[in-house]
């Protein structure tokens, strides 16, 4: 089943009937501990049958316990077509009622749903948070903050932002946003807490941040993977940098603090208004990432951990930290982070809030799944005026 849902996921998922509804499951990973026991299967007095397969037997942060022939399966999303929300959601959120009274596994508990880890080699602390999709959602934003600032307590050198396998982060949950009473609030409160999370990661100054990029990445998720002091990216990932498509959505995340100081104003002007997607190689060139490794997701791994390592080892990294510090003073100083956020955010606020719906139907065209009615312009050059005089120019200065 598990392979079943695996090969499915992204669409259609796994067709099946949970509470008597008809739904399509997605996200499932292994309801088992370490050594394989079933917590599902522990009750207060020690072991308990499980169920009949099929059967919901638990829940687990946002995600359900399905009870299979040899063992069980946390779904941490469903699709309930038939819904007033007909697109991926948490597996509780759908189901809230109904699971309600099952046995709780903790989040992130040995056993339990996983999507954020933390593990120490070699002082370096390594925070993985495999979210489903790359979304982060307030409470993922605002838990991923708490497990960051216990890493920074630890006695370690170096942190490094490990995402998932598949996406490092997506920036904000557009599906839990559509789904909210209010989609305008939810907005507002989910670029804060992100932001909040960015903010923690620019003013440490008690270790070397990296961002270790295995998976893609987009929009908020690509600057708050630069608010580290390293961005590392496997050589087969693809960042998308831009929010305009989704209804010209100004951004956050301190993006323009971000890009000016990492790739220079005309490369941060670039980047922004590009709205394409960009491989390493470039994102190397253009100096948003600053290493990238090449071969297969294994290989990254060692790469990334023997350098890290290297890093928190070298004789040169009390130096660097030195740097960091100095620099990070500087920065502030001649511009607080604060004024950066502010400035941001009124843009976001006018999106959210303002006369003008388009960051609204974007969202939900996305959502749902809606085709554009024609190619976005910014592939369709030959509809692009301001890129087609652009390009008059060039050929009458050569």
């Amino acid at each position: 089943m598990l392979k079943n849902i695996a090969a499915a996921d992204g669409a259609p998922g796994v067709r099946d009937e949970l509470f008597g509804e008809t739904v399509f499951l997605f996200d499932a990973r292994d309801a088992r501990e370490p050594g394989g026991d079933l917590p599902l299967a522990r009750g207060e007095r020690g072991k308990i049958s499980l169920p009949e397969p099929g059967v919901v037997a638990a829940r687990s942060g946002p995600a359900i316990a399905i009870v299979t022939v040899d063992g069980a399966l946390w779904i941490g999303h469903v699709r309930h077509p038939n819904s007033p929300h007909p697109f991926k959601l948490p597996a509780t959120m759908v189901f809230a009622k109904e699971v309600a009274d099952l046995p709780e596994i903790p989040l992130n508990s040995p056993g339990g749903y996983q999507d954020i880890i933390y593990e120490e080699e070699a002082a370096v602390g390594y925070l993985h948070f495999p979210f489903y999709n790359g979304a982060m959602g307030k409470d993922a934003c605002r838990r991923l903050l708490d497990a960051y600032t216990k890493a920074t307590e630890r006695p370690t050198r170096a942190i490094v932002l490990c995402g998932g396998p598949q996406f490092w982060s997506n920036g904000l949950d557009l599906n839990r946003i559509e789904a909210a009473d209010s989609a305008a609030d939810d907005s507002w409160v989910n670029i804060n807490a992100i932001d909040d999370l960015a903010d923690a990661i620019i003013r440490t100054t008690s270790h070397i941040t990296v961002a270790a990029l295995a998976g893609n990445a987009a929009a908020g998720g690509v600057f708050l993977a630069r608010s580290t002091d390293q961005l590392w990216m496997r050589s087969s990932v693809i960042l998308n940098p831009h929010y305009k498509d989704m209804g010209n959505l100004y951004g956050s995340e301190f993006w323009t603090y971000l890009l000016p100081s990492c790739c220079g104003t005309e490369n941060a002007r670039r980047i922004a208004a590009a709205r394409l997607p960009m491989g390493a190689k470039e994102a190397l060139n253009l100096n948003l990432a600053n290493r990238v490794f090449a071969g297969a997701s294994e290989l990254f791994t060692a790469q990334v951990r023997a350098s890290a390592a290297a890093l928190a080892g070298s004789e040169e990294f009390p130096g660097l930290l030195a740097e960091k510090q100095a620099r990070r003073a500087a920065d502030e100083a001649a511009k607080p982070l604060c004024a950066y956020r502010e400035e941001e955010l009124s843009r976001m606020r006018r999106n959210f809030y303002g006369f003008d719906p388009s960051y609204h139907v974007a969202r939900h065209n996305f959502v749902h799944k809606v085709p554009k009615s024609r190619t976005p312009v910014t592939i369709a050059r030959h509809r692009d005026v301001a890129w087609q005089a652009g390009r008059e120019g060039r050929k009458k200065a050569s």
